[in-house]
């Protein structure tokens, strides 16, 4: 493994890009000369399967003689955005609408190249639209078949969409 030069660092950043396809990406981080590398393994250790480039990060990154790297991701939150446009359905996204408490559930499918998809909270028959700037302002860039999340719904002009997608995790630690 090498010669490690010194102990883990917390840094504040942001994704420069993030492929879950190859397994990595890069994080440029303040004070830190260089990319760090952020391995998908890393990334699921946090519960998630993959990041949006220019999602700010804080992590904590270990300094090797091959460069630095991300050993562990502390938090996640959304890039900044103007206002989206919702493509997918001829309508303004509304990022002021609110959803209710997170809920856990399981993405249908989602494609990120039509900029959405569907997913299904347990217990409740009807499909969850999940447009992908939500996953944006949640930290994320795309999402597998059957992956677990939670999410939050609110009830829209066409039906039920999400307002927030996270991790897995946060359903089951929610207070809400």
């Amino acid at each position: 493994m090498g010669h490690i030069e010194g102990g883990p660092e917390r840094v504040e950043g942001h994704v420069k890009w993030f492929d879950p396809g190859k397994g990595f990406g890069f994080v440029v981080g303040e004070g830190v000369s260089g990319d760090i590398l952020l391995h998908a393994n890393v990334l699921r250790n946090f519960g998630q399967s993959s990041v949006a480039d220019g999602a700010h990060v804080v992590i904590h990154v270990q300094h090797t003689p091959r460069g630095a790297q991300a050993i562990e991701v502390l938090s996640i939150s959304a890039p900044d955005t103007g206002e989206p446009r919702d493509e997918a359905r001829g309508e303004l996204f509304d990022p002021a609408l609110e959803g209710g408490p997170r809920e856990p559930a399981r993405i249908k499918w989602f494609d990120k190249g039509k900029g959405f998809g569907f997913a299904n909270v347990f217990g409740k028959p009807e499909d969850v639209f999940v447009h992908i700037e939500v996953l944006r302002r949640s930290g994320l860039a795309d999402l597998q078949s059957g992956e677990a999340v939670s999410v939050r719904v609110a009830q829209g002009k066409r039906g039920r969409l999400a307002t927030e997608v996270s991790t897995w995790e946060a359903a089951l630690h929610s207070d809400e």
